[in-house]
């Protein structure tokens, strides 16, 4: 058995986690159902895909999906992603409006249509700017304003030291760090030794994201880092027990025993039901074959169901042939 290290539990402003586990916010992955699955296996929080800080775009569909928090468990915290201080102050007192405790801002996303705006990871060129959004948005609200960034726009260009002291001088109460440049997208290892320095250099929590596959991997970047806590994105897709089986390991030192094929089936099916009542009939089933797609991965005899499972438009028959393909599984 492992000896175990003492962590205190992540406390953001006034709130105080359940562990130090948090899902990472994930554009079209982590909406309420994902949210609330992940909650249910033990993640300590689930932080909302990113909302734009333009107004405009808040009464379409796809934004008012990603406000419903009303009745949500958990800690409410959601991000927010935009270049201008003034538009993301403002997103950050309509999110509290409607129901967040937490607002985080997003300077991690490395995707194009992101960062032509200047939002996201491509705020790591322009430190001056982020001095204002930051000063604006936590000067917004009354709720603790956390940051998600990376260590830098470039393997040449690593500013996050920089800004992550200047994150901690503008009264940002957390900062989450993906350990990876905005030009190495998710390719690569994370970098640690950066999260480390940043662990080093800076008072306030420090979550420590990228590559966090494993409960040994958890316990690995922990102990190396000196993180505060963990963010798991991409693992979690098709896993949402990934935070149990990590929690498990790091109180006990033991691995959790794979989750029984009926629990595994139990839980795609409530999930996909879950996506058909959030999104409707329409919208719901083809979200759910993605989803699917990420639990079924590992299973080699999946690939000819998936996509036929692709295919499929209606809601029951989604589940009818889950059912099916499980009952076949486990036969």
């Amino acid at each position: 058995m492992l000896t175990q290290t003492c962590v205190d539990v992540l406390q953001i402003g006034k709130y105080t986690l359940n562990n130090n586990l948090i899902v990472a916010p994930m554009a079209g992955v982590t909406d309420r159902p994902f949210r609330e699955l992940c909650m249910r296996y033990g993640a300590g929080m689930a932080v909302s895909e990113m909302m734009s800080s333009n107004p405009k775009l808040w009464k379409t569909s796809k934004s008012q999906n990603r406000m419903v928090h009303e009745g949500e468990s958990g800690i409410r915290s959601v991000q927010i992603a935009g270049a201008d201080p003034k538009l993301m102050a403002e997103a950050a007192q309509h999110c509290v409006e409607t129901g967040a405790q937490i607002i985080d801002i997003n300077m991690g996303c490395p995707a194009k249509k992101v960062n032509k705006k200047l939002a996201g990871s491509a705020l790591l060129q322009r430190p001056d700017l982020i001095e204002e959004i930051l000063l604006a948005v936590v000067n917004a609200v009354d709720v603790p304003v956390t940051l998600k960034t990376r260590t830098g726009w470039d393997p040449d260009n690593r500013n996050c030291v920089q800004v992550a002291k200047m994150a901690e001088q503008c009264g940002i109460q957390a900062l989450a760090l993906h350990g990876r440049t905005r030009a190495c997208m998710y390719k690569g290892d994370a970098e640690y030794d950066n999260i480390k320095a940043v662990k080093e250099a800076i008072s306030i929590p420090v979550i420590a994201n990228g590559d966090i596959d494993s409960p040994e991997k958890a316990r690995f970047v922990l102990d190396y880092t000196g993180a505060d806590a963990l963010m798991i994105g991409r693992p979690a897709q098709g896993r949402p027990w990934i935070f149990q089986e990590i929690q498990h390991y790091l109180e006990t030192g033991e691995l959790m025993p794979p989750l029984p094929i009926e629990e595994v089936k139990a839980t795609l099916l409530g999930h996909v039901h879950a996506l058909h009542l959030f999104y409707g009939e329409f919208l719901g089933p083809r979200i759910a074959r993605k989803h699917v797609g990420w639990y079924l991965k590992e299973h080699e005899q999946a690939n000819e169901f998936r996509r036929s499972f692709n295919a499929i438009e209606d809601a029951s028959q989604q589940l009818h042939q889950l059912e099916s393909y499980f009952d076949h599984v486990a036969s």
